[in-house]
């Protein structure tokens, strides 16, 4: 990637800038919430709608010069309802948390209930944690993965909703590898009377490309990511039917945000208009193959998955049966050194710390958009292995860092 005019001006945030485009080539990118996006995104969100200010939405804006921020808008929110199929989608908000905040404002009162999983469980923080604000303003109580199998227990979720009467019941997850039984979960809202927000944020591009079940047309709100599964520009998305148009929009501006980053919303567009081609259903099919592949490799080596395997883009991985005296953290840091990124993630009946769980989570999408298939998969989770195993033996992480480097050069990035 050339940063040449970058560098003419300010040669630090050049070599920072080529600097990440080096890591990203030459280790494994396996944070599940990343992805890479192609270079046509990367441009549309370099562009020159990052000067333009188009408070609103596209035909009623408050400033003028917006004819080309309508068009984009336009282009974006069209291509997610091919994609979705929902009566209604903004396409501002900058981020999955501010979408979901979008739904919050809209439909509930400071105070109000809120029933969502268990950050430890594989929930996500906007979702209820007491350092988010969902856990300062609203009453939260937190439903739980089954502690046996580590699926969903959607009777418990019953029993819960039933005892707590929410006015919103959040389903969708950041840490949860099984498929999500969304019309399960919307019978417990209609049971109880509450409003049901799916969070599809990890899974957007699956649920676009029909390899995961949708919960649009189930869910009374549907909210997203749009850079993580779906490689599309970073932000987020609200999808809901048009009875709650109105409140959406007005939640999402003036209500959380004032203009939207309309270069952000050009490579929505540009994304979308990816996904929607038939070369995107064979990735997201093969993004959950590898991670079926990296995680019968892991448990062929020895390591327990959450739930026992993975039916989405991530594998789960609880250290303490096979390493007990090793934690997330630890195994995050020699993995990184090794050319392997990936994130300590807390697991059921947690034990330690958030800051150093003990569990790890890896993630395919952006193996995937590199090009590797699932024997290159398997012999990741056989990398993974070896530092795991060893994560203070510096000659075994520089081992499998040079087996990195061949895997990074046969499957390019950003070539």
């Amino acid at each position: 990637m050339n940063h040449d005019q970058v560098r003419e001006v300010d040669p630090a945030v050049a070599d920072a800038l080529e600097g990440e485009v080096d890591r990203q080539r030459e280790s494994l990118q396996m944070i599940a919430s990343e992805n890479h996006v192609s270079e046509a995104v990367l441009d549309a969100q370099g562009s020159a709608l990052t000067n333009k200010y188009a408070e609103g939405y596209p035909g009623e804006r408050y400033y003028g010069g917006c004819e080309y921020a309508d068009e984009v808008e336009q282009l974006a929110i069209d291509r997610a309802a091919e994609l979705f199929g929902a009566e209604h989608i903004n396409v501002q908000p900058h981020s999955g948390t501010q979408a979901n905040q979008a739904v919050y404002f809209a439909m509930v009162e400071p105070g109000d209930k809120i029933l969502s999983l268990d950050l430890t469980h594989g929930g996500h923080l906007s979702h209820g944690h007491p350092a988010n604000f969902t856990g300062q303003l609203y009453e939260v109580e937190q439903y739980e993965v089954d502690p046996e199998t580590g699926y969903l227990d959607y009777d418990g979720l019953a029993d819960h909703a039933a005892e707590f009467e929410p006015d919103i019941i959040v389903s969708g997850y950041s840490a949860y590898p099984r498929e999500i039984e969304w019309e399960r979960i919307q019978t417990v809202a209609n049971d109880v009377d509450a409003l049901h927000l799916a969070d599809i944020a990890h899974i957007t591009g699956l649920v676009a490309a029909g390899v995961h079940p949708s919960p649009v047309g189930v869910a009374d709100f549907v909210t997203g990511s749009t850079h993580k599964t779906i490689r599309s520009g970073r932000g987020g998305i609200v999808m809901t039917s048009d009875e709650y148009a109105d409140d959406i929009d007005a939640a999402v501006f003036p209500g959380g945000q004032g203009g939207p980053l309309m270069h952000n919303i050009a490579g929505k567009a540009v994304g979308f208009k990816e996904a929607l081609e038939p070369s995107f259903e064979d990735y997201a099919a093969r993004t959950i193959a590898n991670a079926k592949a990296l995680g019968e490799s892991l448990s062929e080596n020895g390591f327990s998955l959450v739930s026992g395997g993975t039916d989405n883009h991530l594998v789960l991985v609880d250290l303490r049966d096979s390493h007990p005296d090793t934690t997330g953290g630890d195994a995050e840091e020699a993995l990184e050194e090794a050319g392997i990124v990936l994130n300590g993630n807390t697991v059921p009946g947690e034990t330690r710390s958030a800051f150093d769980p003990s569990g790890i989570r890896a993630g395919t999408p952006g193996l995937t958009t590199r090009g590797f298939d699932e024997d290159d998969c398997r012999t990741v989770g056989d990398l993974i292995t070896r530092v795991v195993d060893s994560p203070d033996d510096e000659a075994v992480i520089e081992d499998v860092r040079e087996e990195v480097a061949v895997l990074c050069e046969e499957n390019p990035l950003y070539d």
